[in-house]
């Protein structure tokens, strides 16, 4: 009887979760760990979806039983981690006022939507999806693990959304939130309206303060002061769209104001006041664009932003902001960093870590280290190529996404012909 039970245990249970106890090894390929130099002829050991060693070879023992591949000639580095996307179809904030914090885009994502698929293909393993930037404050946003799944529970960091914090919080300036009443219209209604709701939140926090836990004392639950105290307690990252040098200089009064952490995103006149970033301790992520167009506040966006942030001491990271930049064409951002003065190892650093570092995961992400999560892509050659495809992408031990495969491919090199669930017009690869 105790064999039968066996049996069918053996049948019921996930194969991904038996597979996940071999231990898999992929030799041969030259390793970028992010963390440290490249090490050519590397070994990689993965083991229920964890790393287990890195090394060269000779020097990473292989578990005996090991699935073993021979990737010799191939690239592997750590999955990519785009700061700020707009893939799954996500929705935030409506017109009836210029700030949502209670509005969470993990209500309004589209797991099974084509431009998750594409994200894999272009070996994104972890995405911060946020709403659009037309409101001061348009929601909190969600950090997804793209592993395979069918709601957005299955690709949340967070286990529990309902206590625990599942992203950081999207906020902008500049021309986007502007508008008529109940918006801003000019940037310094635009300031003094946060400040007003930031003010509020301090003013509830007293409240609850006061009331020591004393359940008829407590004011009443507010979902958008819970959000807004998320991130005056640090919990909860503020992601701020900001284009030009003075509404950069805006955000960064904010913070000393308020006491909240940030991130900078898209920073077109970073070059402008990159010493003020770096002096602020405030990472900046940065979209690198190689055509002209656009709006008018980012006319001045230089290639050179990452250079010069790096030079500054500022940490900076790459994003896609998809569509703008498609998720498949992430892995060029750093080549285009190089081409315009950025190191090879901050560029490709900014692909990765720093990213990983700006949504507080650092700890499980960003680089090949042992008892990181198994995330990594294997790459056909030289990261910084434009020749380059991502071949692989792997989430967690399991593969997400084959170029070989052809169910998988069409969302590496389709059209706009191939992604017609929804999606705005994608160009031909």
């Amino acid at each position: 009887m105790r064999n039968v039970g066996l049996l069918l245990l053996l049948v019921l249970w996930p194969s991904g979760a038996l597979a996940q106890e071999q231990p898999v090894v992929f030799r041969g390929a030259t390793l970028y760990p992010i963390s440290g130099p490249p090490i050519e002829q590397g070994v990689l050991v993965v083991r229920q979806g964890r790393i287990v060693a890195v090394g060269p070879e000779g020097a990473v023992d292989v578990p005996a039983g090991a699935v073993v591949h021979d990737v010799t000639g191939k690239v592997i580095m750590p999955g990519l981690v785009d700061t700020h996307s707009h893939i799954g179809r996500v929705e935030g904030g409506d017109r009836s006022a210029p700030l949502h914090p209670a509005v969470r885009t993990l209500d309004a994502i589209d797991v099974r939507h084509s431009s998750v698929h594409r994200a894999r293909a272009g070996g994104i393993t972890t995405v911060n999806v946020m709403s659009g930037s037309g409101h001061l404050l348009s929601g909190q946003t969600a950090y997804l693990k793209l592993r395979k799944g069918d709601t957005v529970e299955d690709l949340l960091y967070c286990r529990d959304p309902l206590r625990e914090v599942c992203g950081g919080l999207k906020m902008a300036n500049g021309t986007n939130p502007q508008g008529d009443p109940p918006f801003p219209g000019t940037r310094a209604r635009a300031a003094a309206l946060v400040r007003q709701q930031f003010a509020k939140a301090l003013a509830y926090r007293r409240k609850v303060e006061q009331a020591a836990g004393d359940s008829t004392k407590m004011p009443e639950r507010d979902l958008d002061m819970e959000a807004l105290l998320d991130v005056l307690d640090g919990r909860r990252v503020v992601h701020f769209h900001t284009h030009r040098h003075d509404d950069i200089l805006t955000v960064l009064r904010l913070r000393r104001e308020f006491g909240f952490r940030v991130v900078l995103h898209h920073v077109s006149e970073a070059w402008k006041v990159a010493d003020e970033i770096a002096a602020a301790g405030v990472p900046a992520s940065i979209i690198v664009l190689d055509s002209p167009g656009g709006k008018q506040e980012a006319s001045e966006i230089r290639m050179e932003n990452g250079a010069v942030l790096e030079r500054a001491g500022a940490d900076v990271a790459f994003h896609t902001d998809d569509l703008i930049t498609d998720s498949r064409w992430f892995l060029r951002s750093a080549a285009l960093g190089v081409r315009a003065g950025m190191s090879a190892a901050k560029a490709l650093e900014a692909l990765t870590l720093a990213g990983a570092r700006m949504l507080d995961l650092a700890g499980r992400v960003g680089s090949l280290e042992p008892g990181k999560d198994a995330d990594f892509i294997l790459l056909s050659g030289d990261p910084l190529s434009v020749y380059t495809h991502v071949e692989q992408t792997w989430v967690e031990g399991q593969k997400v996404f084959d170029r070989a495969d052809p169910e998988d491919r069409p969302y590496a090199v389709g059209g706009a012909d191939v992604f017609d669930d929804g999606d705005t017009f994608v160009h031909d690869h």
